[in-house]
């Protein structure tokens, strides 16, 4: 069998926004193909067809612009509770 899933993360040490990092990865049989990273501020490919992936979604501006908001919305709304 076979697992594709996708993990969205924050790492950070304070609440602070400069100190927060927003990780959005996708992953196939356990292998990690293609990762977003708010400090990055572009898709990383990890594999052919993650590299591939990146690409095109690095030529989206709208899509970068979403994920790169995503660390205000997902990490800083969430902060407190986690």
């Amino acid at each position: 069998g076979f697992m594709e899933y996708g993990l969205f993360r924050c790492v950070f040490n304070s609440s602070d926004l400069n100190d927060i990092e927003f990780i959005y990865s996708q992953y196939y049989n356990k292998m990690e193909y293609w990762r977003f990273s708010s400090s990055v501020g572009k898709y990383v490919g990890y594999t052919e067809f993650g590299v591939k992936n990146a690409e095109r979604f690095n030529k989206d501006a709208s899509e970068l612009a979403r994920r790169k908001a995503e660390k205000e919305r997902y990490c800083k709304h969430n902060i407190d509770i986690w």
